[in-house]
C-alpha cells in the first residue's frame, strides 16, 4: 500500500509530505483548493505524462516521490525485474519534472524509463473517476476481471501454455513441410550429385598422394640417368671401383710377407670394396624404383583432373569431397524419411490442438459460471446506489474460430439502466454518474481479487447526495477493509465514513520577499473533522444544525464501525 507521498514544487504545492495508512482516507476541500493538483502529482509519480506546466512558477523543476510497502510476492516486484530494476519490500517511485518539459524517472533510486514507471504503477494503484476508467472501457480487462473473480488464473495460464505449445507445433510442421518442398525441388540434383560422387569415390588424402606420385614420375627419367652414370663406375674394368678391388686383392696376397706393414691398408681397402658393393646395390635398387609404366602417369593425371573438376563444380576443396558425398547421401535419406517425420509432426500438432481445445472449452465453461455469479453479486450492490432498476450482465461470447492465448471467449460488461430499456456495453449505455456507481459496485465485489493494493476514487459521488452518497460511503468503507482506499469527495456522507480525513486548502506562503499561494494538507483530528463535515453540509456559514448533522454522520454505525 501507499505509505508516503512527497511533493516538491508542483503547481501550487511548494513542499508537502503525507503519510498514509490502511483503510479509507478521504480528501476534502473547497473547489480550487488543489485536490486535482494532488492527484495529478500522484499520477506523475506513477508514470503519467509529464508537462512543464506542472512545475511551480519560478522553479527549475518539481519532484514527486511515492513510497509503497509491499509483500515479497507482489506483482510489482516482477514488473520491476522485467525492466532490470532491483526491488525489496519497499518500492519507491520518483519522478522529476523539469521546467523545460523533460522528465526523469527513478525506481528505488535507480534510473528508469517512464514506461517502466507506468508498468510498475499499474500493479500498485488504480485510479477511478467518472470519465476515465480504463478497466471498464477495455473488454480485455473485463475478461481478466472475470478470471480474477472466478479464481481462474491457473486455468487461464494453462490455456496460454497450451496455446503456445499448439503454435510451436504449427511452426514445426510448417518448417518441415517447407524443407520437404525445397528438398523435393532439389531431389533430382541431389540424386545426380550423389551418383556422380559415389562413382568418383574420393578418398581422404587422395589428392596429396596422387600429386606426390605424379611429381615423382615426372622427375624419375632425369633421376634414372644420374643413377645409370653412377653405376657406370662399377661396370667398366678400368673404372675406379674395379681398380680399387684389384688393388685390394694384390695387397691381400702380400700381407703374409709383411703383415705389420700391409695389414692396415689391406683391411681399409677391403672395407672400401664392401662399401662400394653396397653402394652399387643401392644404385641398382634406386634405378629399379625409377622405372614406371607411362600409362600410370596418365592414369594419375586423369584422376587428379577428375577430382579437381568435381571440386570446382561443387565449389569445395578436393579434401571436402568425401564429406560432401556423405552430406548428399544424408539429404537423400532425410528426404526419404521426411514424410514419416511430417506425419509425426502432424500428429503432434493435432494432439496440441486437441489439448488446447479441451483446456479452452473448460476455461470457457468456468468463465460462464463465474460471470453469472459476478452478475448476481454486482446486481446486489446496485439498489442501494439508486440503480434499483438497473441490471448488470457479463456477456461471454465463445467462438472457437477466434482461439487465442486467452482462450475462445470475448468478455464484455453490459448494463440495462432502466426496466424496458435496451441493454448495451457499459461504457456506451451508462452516464458518467451511473458509470462511476457501476464501477464502485464492481470494485466492491472484486475487492480482494483483480485489484491493485491502492485504489483512488476521484469524486465518483459528484451529482449525488443523501442516501446515494451514504451508500457510496458505505461501499468505500467496505472496500477499504480489503484494500487501501483514497477518495477525493465533496459528499459529507462519504467523508464521515473515513478512518482518516485530510483537508486540502489554499493559503498564502512566503518565499523570501515574494508572497505566493500554496496548497496545504492537514490531517484532521476528531473535532476538526466535525467542523469540516459541517462545512460540507452547510457551506461557508457553519450552523449549529450543520454541526449536529455532522455529529450524527460521525456516530459509529452498526453496519460498519
Amino acid at each position: 500500500m501507499l505509505v508516503r507521498l512527497s511533493i516538491r514544487d508542483i503547481v501550487l504545492i511548494d513542499a508537502l509530505d503525507l503519510d498514509f495508512g490502511p483503510g479509507l482516507t478521504t480528501l476534502t476541500g473547497e473547489t480550487g483548493a488543489g485536490k486535482s493538483i494532488l492527484l495529478d502529482a500522484f499520477v506523475l509519480a506513477l508514470g503519467g505524462r509529464g508537462d512543464a506546466s506542472l512545475v511551480r512558477a519560478g522553479c527549475e523543476q518539481g519532484q514527486v516521490t511515492a513510497v509503497f510497502d509491499l509483500p515479497a510476492d507482489h506483482p510489482a516486484h516482477l514488473a520491476a525485474r522485467e525492466f532490470g530494476l532491483a526491488s525489496d519490500d519497499e518500492m519507491v517511485l520518483r519522478r522529476v519534472q523539469a521546467a523545460d518539459g523533460r522528465t526523469r524517472a527513478f525506481v528505488n533510486d535507480q534510473p528508469a524509463t517512464a514506461q517502466a514507471l507506468r508498468a510498475i504503477g499499474r500493479e500498485l494503484v488504480e485510479i477511478h473517476c467518472q470519465h476515465d476508467d480504463r478497466a471498464l472501457v477495455d473488454p480485455s480487462a473485463h475478461r481478466a476481471l472475470v478470471d480474477a473473480h472466478g479464481g481462474l488464473a491457473a486455468q487461464a495460464n494453462d490455456v496460454r501454455a497450451k496455446y503456445a505449445a499448439w503454435q510451436a507445433a504449427r511452426r514445426a510442421l510448417a518448417e518441415e513441410e517447407a524443407r520437404i518442398a525445397k528438398a523435393r525441388a532439389d531431389a533430382d540434383y541431389l540424386r545426380h550429385a550423389h551418383d556422380e560422387l559415389t562413382k568418383l569415390a574420393p578418398e581422404a588424402g587422395e589428392e596429396e598422394a596422387l600429386a606426390e606420385r605424379r611429381l615423382f614420375m615426372q622427375r624419375a627419367e632425369k633421376v634414372a640417368t644420374d643413377i645409370r652414370d653412377a653405376l657406370a663406375a662399377f661396370a667398366d674394368e678400368r673404372a675406379p671401383a674395379a681398380e680399387i678391388a684389384h688393388a685390394a686383392r694384390r695387397l691381400e696376397r702380400r700381407v703374409t710377407q709383411a703383415s705389420n706393414l700391409l695389414e692396415p691398408p689391406a683391411r681399409a681397402l677391403s672395407q672400401a670394396v664392401d662399401a662400394l658393393g653396397l653402394a652399387e646395390q643401392a644404385l641398382e635398387q634406386a634405378l629399379a624404383e625409377t622405372r614406371f609404366d607411362p600409362a600410370e602417369l596418365e592414369r594419375v593425371e586423369e584422376r587428379l583432373f577428375a577430382l579437381r573438376g568435381a571440386a570446382r563444380k561443387y565449389q569445395v576443396g578436393v579434401p571436402e569431397l568425401p564429406r560432401l558425398a556423405q552430406k548428399f547421401a544424408d539429404d537423400i535419406a532425410a528426404l526419404d524419411a521426411s514424410e514419416a517425420r511430417r506425419v509425426q509432426l502432424g500428429k503432434a500438432l493435432d494432439a496440441a490442438k486437441a489439448a488446447y481445445d479441451d483446456a479452452a472449452r473448460a476455461l470457457s465453461a468456468a468463465r460462464h459460471k463465474a460471470a453469472k455469479k459476478l452478475d448476481a453479486l454486482v446486481d446486489g450492490e446496485l439498489k442501494p446506489l439508486k440503480l434499483e432498476g438497473a441490471h448488470f450482465a457479463t456477456q461471454v461470447t465463445s467462438d472457437p474460430e477466434s482461439a487465442g492465448p486467452e482462450g475462445i471467449d470475448r468478455v464484455e460488461f453490459w448494463v440495462q439502466t432502466n426496466p424496458g430499456s435496451r441493454p448495451g456495453p457499459l461504457t456506451k449505455v451508462a452516464s458518467g454518474g451511473e458509470l462511476a456507481r457501476f464501477m464502485l459496485a464492481l470494485k466492491v465485489v472484486l475487492a480482494d481479487r483483480g485489484s491493485a493494493p491502492t485504489l483512488v476514487f476521484d469524486e465518483i459521488d459528484t451529482g449525488v447526495g443523501g442516501a446515494v452518497a451514504d451508500a457510496i460511503g458505505q461501499r468505500l468503507a467496505r472496500l477499504a477493509g480489503r484494500a487501501q482506499v483514497l477518495a477525493v469527495t465533496h459528499a459529507p456522507q462519504v467523508a464521515a465514513r473515513a478512518s482518516r480525513h485530510l483537508r486540502i486548502s489554499k493559503g498564502a506562503a512566503t518565499k523570501g520577499k515574494e508572497k505566493r499561494v500554496a496548497t496545504r494538507v492537514a490531517v484532521l483530528a476528531e473535532g476538526e473533522r466535525r467542523e469540516e463535515i459541517a462545512r460540507m453540509l452547510s457551506g461557508a456559514a457553519i450552523t449549529d444544525e450543520a454541526r449536529a448533522a455532522a455529529m450524527r454522520l460521525l456516530e459509529p454505525s452498526s453496519d460498519l464501525r
